[in-house]
This record gives C-alpha cells, sequence and structure tokens, in this order.
C-alpha cells in the first residue's frame, strides 16, 4: 500500500514536477538532521569533566577551558548521533559532553549523561545517546586542554525533528538571585 506522500510525488512526476518531487523528499529526509556552527573562543571556562558514560571525574588537564552550550530538544525519542568537527583553527582537540534538564558549570556532573573526546580522531568529538522527546537537552563543546578552543561545526541527527531553542543557561551569580527572588516572594505570601 502506497502511503498519501508516495502517491502526491507519483501525481507530481506524471505531472512533469520533477524538481518539486525532488525538493520535497529531500526536506523530508533532512527532517531528522540540523547541523549549526559556533565558537568556544572568548567563551566562559570552566572545569571540564573527563570522557564517560556517564563522566564521573572532573578533568586535571582542561581545569579553564573555554565552553558554548546549545540547549535543543526533540520530537519523538530514539537514537541519535552527535558530531562536532573542529573548523577555526583546523583540528583544535574539541571535547562534547551530553546534559539534560540543566546545566549548570559550576557543577559539571550535574545532568552530565555522556561526553567524548576524539571520535575517531583528534579534532572530532560525538556519541550516539537516546534521547526522550519533549525534553530538555544542553549540548556542550569544549577543549582538552586550556588552550584547547576555537570554532567548530555540529551535527545532529537521530528519527524525530531536533529543535534548537533559546533556553537560557543561567549564570552561578544569577541562580543565586533567582533563588532569592523565590524565597523572598514565598515568605511574602505566607505572610499574607
Amino acid at each position: 500500500m502506497r502511503t498519501a506522500f508516495q502517491k502526491f510525488a507519483s501525481h507530481l512526476a506524471a505531472r512533469g514536477a520533477v524538481a518539486a518531487v525532488a525538493m520535497l523528499s529531500c526536506g523530508l529526509a533532512s527532517a531528522g538532521v540540523v547541523s549549526f556552527n559556533d565558537t568556544t573562543a572568548g567563551a566562559p571556562t570552566w572545569n571540564r569533566p573527563i570522557a564517560g558514560n556517564p563522566p564521573t571525574v572532573l578533568s586535571g588537564v582542561g581545569t579553564n577551558t573555554p565552553y558554548d552550550v546549545n540547549g535543543f530538544f526533540v520530537d519523538q525519542s530514539g537514537s541519535y548521533t552527535f558530531q562536532s568537527t573542529a573548523t577555526n583553527p583546523l583540528g583544535w582537540d574539541n571535547y562534547s559532553f551530553l546534559y539534560q534538564l540543566a546545566f549548570d558549570q559550576t557543577q559539571q556532573l550535574l545532568n552530565v549523561l555522556i561526553g567524548n573526546d576524539d571520535n575517531p580522531s583528534i579534532g572530532l568529538a560525538g556519541f550516539t545517546y537516546s534521547l526522550v522527546a519533549g525534553v530538555n537537552y544542553f549540548l556542550v563543546q569544549t577543549g582538552f586542554s586550556n588552550s584547547d578552543f576555537g570554532a567548530y561545526s555540529t551535527e545532529i541527527q537521530g528519527p524525530g525533528n531536533i529543535t534548537l531553542s533559546s533556553i537560557s543557561v543561567p549564570e552561578p551569580g544569577s541562580l543565586a538571585l533567582v533563588g532569592a527572588a523565590l524565597l523572598a516572594a514565598l515568605g511574602r505570601r505566607k505572610a499574607a
């Protein structure tokens, strides 16, 4: 039995709309792929974890390493592949980490799911991991040592749509301010 898309594509092809079929096919094929470029140059620094599934120890080499965070979520649970390529300077020693729910650069082992370096060689970092639809994830790009930073290109692919989000990652100081504001609001509420 043919799907509605196959029937529609056959109809367009019969009418000579081959380019339209190619464009539709291309759009559907890339629904589970997202690519983006960014940089860790000039970014805030942290003491990164050591690779693992999940990481359990902080690095003794990458103690003040620039990092960049990109939030995203998926609309279908399943296995997703992440690959980051160091682009400028070419082949700088990049590192990738995946966090869920929240990312706090001062609590590096909290919410971290997986981390990788050299996938399969220096200048490439990535992994495959099973994601849950609707959960906020954070992909952190960083370097092996404190002097490893630069531009990178990342591709994420899997069975569902991947949406890069503008999920903000608060600085530790602002987390304290938010907490204080919430406590003050709760105090006023109880007093009323």
